[in-house]
C-alpha cells in the first residue's frame, strides 16, 4: 500500500494543549462601592486556552484543523465543545476524563489591552499527549499550545512527543507559556529543543527562559539549544525572527488595541497556516502579525478574526 504523503493527511494542523473558559473583566475599578462590591466596565465569558484559540483561528484561515485537549463534563466544557464545532474544528480527539473539571481563568483587561490572569488547580491537569502518538500520522503540523505548562510541563513527556512527531515528518511549532504550577527551564528540556521547528515566545516569556531582554540575544540562546527557528512576539513593537541564516525585525500594525487576549495564539496559528501554504518565513510573519492585530480589535481571543481574506485586507489598511 502506498504511504500517505504529508499533503494527503487528514488534518493540516492539530493543536494540542490547554482548553478553558476566560472570564474577562474589562475596566476594573479598584475603588470599592461597598464593603465587598466593585465595579467594572464589562464582564464576558469567552472560550480560550492556547490550543482552543489556535485551533479556531487556524480553521477560520482555511486549515483542516483538529484539537487534542481535555474537557470536563461541565458547563464550561460544553461551552468550549460547541464553539469548536461551530468553527468547524475536528473534535474527535477531545478527551473527557471523569473527575476532571474544565479550567476557568479570570482575566482583568486594562484600557490599553494588557491583562493579568488568575488560574486555579484545574489548570494543573496533564492528559498525557504522549499516549496519543497515533494522531501524528494524521497531520502535517502540530502546535504545542501550552509549552512549559500542562500538558507540556514534564521533560519526559515533551521528549517522547516531539521525537515521535519529528520521526513522522510533522512540523512542530511550540507556542510557549510562563510556568505556573510546575517550574521547568530550557535546560530541563535541552534534549527536546533540537526537534522543534519554530518556537514562539512573547517578550516576557523569552526574557524569563533566556535571561536576556534583547530579542536577538534571547534568540541566540534558543538557537544555542538547537531550536531551528525563533520568533519572539513583541506586542506593540512587532516581532523578531532569527535562524541560522536570517534575522528579521518586523513592525506591528498601526491599531488601537481593545483586548490582547489570544493575540499570540492567533499569531501562531496564522504563521503555521501560511508556512503550510508554502509561504516564506517573512511572508508568514507579516500575515501572522496581521492575525494577532485583528484579534486585539475585540474582546475575546476568537471574536474578531473571520477569514484569511479579512487579514490580508486588514494588513493593507493598517500597515
Amino acid at each position: 500500500m502506498r504511504a500517505e504523503s504529508l499533503s494527503e493527511r487528514q488534518n493540516d494542523i492539530i493543536c494540542i494543549g490547554m482548553a478553558l473558559v476566560d472570564s474577562i473583566i474589562k475596566g476594573f475599578d479598584p475603588e470599592p462601592v461597598s464593603a465587598s462590591g466593585f465595579r467594572a466596565v464589562s464582564g464576558t465569558l469567552n472560550v480560550g486556552g492556547e490550543a482552543v484559540n489556535e485551533a479556531i483561528a487556524a480553521s477560520k484561515l482555511g486549515m483542516k484543523t483538529a484539537i487534542l485537549c481535555a474537557l470536563g463534563y461541565d458547563t464550561a466544557g460544553e461551552m468550549i465543545l460547541q464553539e469548536l464545532k461551530k468553527n468547524r474544528v475536528n473534535t474527535e480527539l477531545v478527551l473527557r476524563p471523569e473527575g476532571h473539571s474544565t479550567p476557568v481563568t479570570t482575566m482583568f483587561v486594562n484600557d490599553d489591552g494588557t491583562r493579568k490572569s488568575i488560574t486555579n488547580q484545574a489548570h494543573r491537569y496533564n492528559f498525557h499527549p504522549e499516549e496519543h502518538l497515533k494522531i501524528l500520522s494524521k497531520t502535517r503540523a502540530i502546535i504545542l499550545g501550552s509549552m512549559f505548562r500542562a500538558p507540556f510541563d514534564t521533560p519526559e513527556i515533551i521528549y517522547k512527543f516531539v521525537t515521535a512527531a519529528a520521526a513522522a515528518g510533522v512540523m512542530i511549532v511550540a507556542d510557549t507559556k510562563l510556568p505556573n504550577f510546575k517550574k521547568i527551564s530550557l535546560d530541563d528540556i535541552r534534549e527536546s529543543l533540537p526537534y522543534i521547528d519554530y518556537i514562539t515566545p512573547n517578550e516576557d516569556e523569552s526574557a524569563y527562559f533566556t535571561k536576556k531582554t534583547d530579542p536577538e540575544e534571547a534568540a541566540e540562546v534558543f538557537l544555542g539549544f538547537g531550536v531551528k527557528n525563533v520568533i519572539i512576539k513583541l506586542g506593540g513593537k512587532g516581532c523578531f525572527f532569527m535562524n541560522g541564516e536570517t534575522k528579521l525585525r518586523l513592525p506591528a500594525l498601526n491599531i488601537n488595541a481593545v483586548d490582547a487576549t489570544g493575540a499570540g495564539d492567533n499569531f501562531a496559528a496564522g504563521f503555521t497556516a501560511e508556512i503550510l501554504n508554502g509561504k516564506s518565513n517573512k511572508e508568514a510573519l507579516i500575515f501572522a502579525t496581521g492575525c494577532g492585530a485583528v484579534c486585539t480589535t475585540a474582546v475575546g481571543a476568537g471574536t474578531a478574526l473571520k477569514s484569511k481574506e479579512q487579514v490580508y485586507r486588514f494588513i493593507e489598511e493598517h500597515s
